[in-house]
This record gives C-alpha cells, structure tokens and sequence, in this order.
C-alpha cells in the first residue's frame, strides 16, 4: 500500500514523498493520501550523512600513481519509512558505480 512521507527542507519548506511500502514501527493511515510519517531529520541532514563516503571514494582512486582527469561515483539513494535515506541495493547488495577517466594527454 502508498503512503505519504513527510521530507523537511533547510529553508522550513516540507515535501510529500510517496513510498510503496512503508516499514514496520510506522502507523499505517487508513485513508489513502494521509500522511503517516516524518523523516526525522531535513533531507539536507540527511544528505550530508552521504559527503564523507562520496569524498572517501574519489580520494582514494584521486591518488591513484597514474591520477584520472576525471574520477566519478554513482550510487542510488532510497528514502524508507524508517530509516529515512539509505544507500539503494541493487540484487541485494549495495550499489557503487565508479568511473575514471584519462584525457590521454601528457
């Protein structure tokens, strides 16, 4: 069943975020489009949980002995009822594609 997730902004705007499947510990509405939960924490909060692994990752291949011209990570981002954004997984385990790039040029 649907349900309405409220997602805070910095600025005290808020977002309705719409969930497939909200997890156990949450109270389930009764009615289709009422709100049954709050993240706890703004969604930029919750983003910049997310900063020091993004910035582990390019450092790391950034200090390669042969250093790309340009080093990129994508990963997937799941808000859930319960707790709020999480790494998304892909066939069970979570999902990190890394790409670098060498221009050639000396």
């Amino acid at each position: 069943m649907r349900q309405l997730v409220k997602v805070s902004l910095e600025d005290g705007q808020t977002v309705l975020v719409e969930l497939e499947d909200v997890e156990d510990g949450i109270v389930r509405s009764k009615r289709p489009g009422e709100v049954v939960a709050a993240l706890n924490e703004s969604l930029e909060a919750a983003l910049e949980r997310f900063v020091p692994m993004a910035q582990a990752i390019v450092g790391k291949f950034r200090n390669l002995a042969e250093r790309p011209d340009e080093v990129g990570v994508e990963f997937g981002i799941k808000l859930t009822g319960t707790a709020g954004l999480v790494v998304a997984h892909a066939s069970g385990e979570a999902n990190f594609k890394v790409t670098l790039h060498w221009s050639g040029a000396s």
